[in-house]
């Protein structure tokens, strides 16, 4: 607890993390396999993939498309989804709650993620989240994406916070190495998008998070 009170600024991830963005993924990637007189994908099969954006769903919907086709079906899948990004997303339940005290107490938060800003924008704006981070960094935003420390590096600079007073939290194994190479204390949200072969242990991140709101006591903040 004593590292965590150092925390200066949080820094999240934004599918699988901040925002649950499954339903419209997963509705968007079952219309295709439709157009394809295919049958739809269970859900929790599909969920462990969204935080792998467009390239974990067509890999999982369609893993026998040549690179032609599945640049195709990329394309379509992503129009499907640009269609319908905040239908049915929504913060993870806690969430709104941990964007509040963190800005009752001070901390500055942000947000670094591998979605393209032609996707991450119109969503926070949907969200009506867009003018509350301090910084937004998405997966086009610079030359280098997740696992590479730059994003979070660059947010760091964004908020004028040491990296090392930064902490991250996400739930893909790109996020715990992301934060280790730029020098970050780091969280996996282990409600988020988790496969069965996941093991989190082995990513030796800070600790994890079954909720939204088990950051606060990380980060000795009393929940009301």
């Amino acid at each position: 607890m004593s590292a965590a009170r150092r925390v200066h600024a949080v820094l999240f991830d934004l599918d699988g993390t901040l925002v649950d963005t499954a339903p419209d993924m997963i509705g968007s990637l079952n219309a295709l396999r439709a157009q394809e007189s295919l049958a739809p994908l269970l859900y929790p099969l599909a969920r462990t993939q969204v935080s792998h954006g467009s390239t974990g769903m067509i890999k999982l919907a369609f893993p026998d498309a040549d690179p032609e086709r599945f640049e195709i079906l990329r394309d379509r899948f992503l129009d499907l989804y640009a269609a319908r990004l905040a239908q049915d997303s929504s913060l993870f339940d806690g969430c709104a709650t941990v964007l509040d005290a963190l800005e009752e107490h001070g901390i500055h938060w942000g947000i670094v993620t591998n979605k393209p800003e032609w996707l991450t924008g119109p969503l926070l704006v949907a969200l009506q989240l867009d003018k509350r981070p301090g910084c937004v960094v998405s997966g086009d935003t610079l030359p280098q994406r997740k696992p590479h420390p730059e994003p979070l590096l660059h947010a760091a600079r964004a908020l004028n916070v040491a990296p090392e007073d930064c902490l991250y939290v996400g739930d893909a194994q790109r996020d715990i190495l992301a934060a280790r190479a730029a020098s970050m204390p780091v969280l996996v949200a282990s409600y988020g998008y988790l496969g069965p072969d996941d093991d989190i242990v082995s990513w030796a991140a800070d600790g994890d998070l079954a909720t939204p709101l088990d950051l606060l006591p990380w980060l000795g903040i009393a929940h009301q």
